[in-house]
């Protein structure tokens, strides 16, 4: 074997090599995890429970280390070097979203208008939703009902669930880790893409606009705001971009989520992961802030990253390893020596 193949297959074992898991004490680590958990909880009830990216990538490399409280230090920079790189990708894809809307590109309107009310028999299913469960008129200050807390726990999960999945597959295998930062990461980069060549006005934009001719109100987060609970973005904030709604982000990853656990666990109870995007997709729609249409347009982006991914790590798999170079034969009309 070459000296280059030497380094490449010594580069390819160390990245996938999991990363050693330190032994630490149960009783340790349930101190430890107890007094992290009290310290998220006092964070999150005097500023908020965070929200943006760096804030939640700090906080669970926290938690990996109240976990492996017992870890040398080196074994807990470990999640630095590693994570640094797509945590940068995302504040990337954070800020560059935000920037789209300033592109001057037309917005779409009426397609998504158009292909929910066809689905919705001549009214969108934002509309029906709306007037059966907030209300006719719905209002912002109209009463909450208790799936409201319910649905605004289910929409505030996607700022957290796919890191924490993430942090939970570092800790226990990095080389599944790899795998889904990987599809996490494309995930979110390929709405991108689409936000900057197809922006979209969401329903609650079309309505305020006048193109959509029923009320649709903009109520997202109803009913935290009663038990108490918000969300901040204290390290990434006020950045936003109310077009990029083609595809929703919010129901991909919730896809994306739903079908990589199913595909992965072997539980029976794996297929329960189903409720996640048909909740996530309920509460975007009644909200407000996407159409069907978005929706399904997230769930097909999270197949094609799901079956990109898959074929491309299977090709890998599937590649020869380098070896030493073969002898070249000898031709009877080759010249000797």
């Amino acid at each position: 074997m070459t000296r280059g193949a030497d380094e490449a297959q010594e580069q390819l074992a160390t990245l996938t090599r999991p990363v050693a898991y330190p032994r630490t004490r149960r009783k340790v680590r349930v101190i430890a995890m107890l007094g992290y958990a009290v310290a998220l909880a006092g964070w999150s009830a005097v500023l908020g429970i965070p929200n943006d990216t760096v804030q939640v990538f700090l906080w669970l490399w926290l938690g990996t280390i109240a976990w492996n409280i017992e870890a040398k230090p080196s074994y807990h920079l470990n999640f630095l070097r590693d994570w640094w790189i797509p945590v940068v990708g995302l504040v990337i894809y954070f800020y560059s979203r935000g920037l789209t809307d300033e592109l001057g590109l037309p917005v779409h309107v009426y397609m998504p208008i158009h292909f929910d009310q066809w689905i919705g028999g001549g009214q969108t299913p934002t509309e029906r939703l709306q007037h059966a469960w907030c209300g006719d008129p719905c209002l912002k200050d109209s009463e909450p009902r208790w799936f409201d807390v319910l649905f605004t726990t289910v929409y505030a999960s996607h700022f957290v669930t796919g890191l924490t999945i993430a942090a939970v597959l570092w800790v226990r295998n990095r080389a599944e880790w790899i795998k889904w930062m990987r599809r996490y990461v494309i995930i979110n980069f390929g709405a991108l893409a689409v936000y900057i060549m197809y922006p979209m006005a969401p329903p609650w934009m079309a309505s305020e606009k006048g193109w959509l001719h029923e009320d649709v109100i903009r109520i997202t987060s109803r009913g935290w705001s009663d038990i108490g609970l918000d969300r901040i973005d204290l390290i990434l904030h006020g950045v936003g971009n109310p077009v990029a709604a083609m595809p929703s982000l919010h129901a991909g990853i919730t896809f994306l989520i739903a079908i990589y656990g199913i595909q992965r666990l072997r539980s029976p109870w794996r297929w329960l992961l189903v409720l996640y995007p048909l909740l996530m997709s309920t509460a975007l729609v009644y909200y407000g802030e996407h159409y069907v249409v978005d929706i399904l347009a997230g769930a097909l982006l999270a197949g094609i990253v799901l079956i990109g991914c898959q074929l491309w790590e299977s090709s890998r798999d599937r590649a020869p390893t380098p070896t030493s170079p073969r002898p070249v034969s000898r031709r009877s009309d080759a010249p000797t020596d």
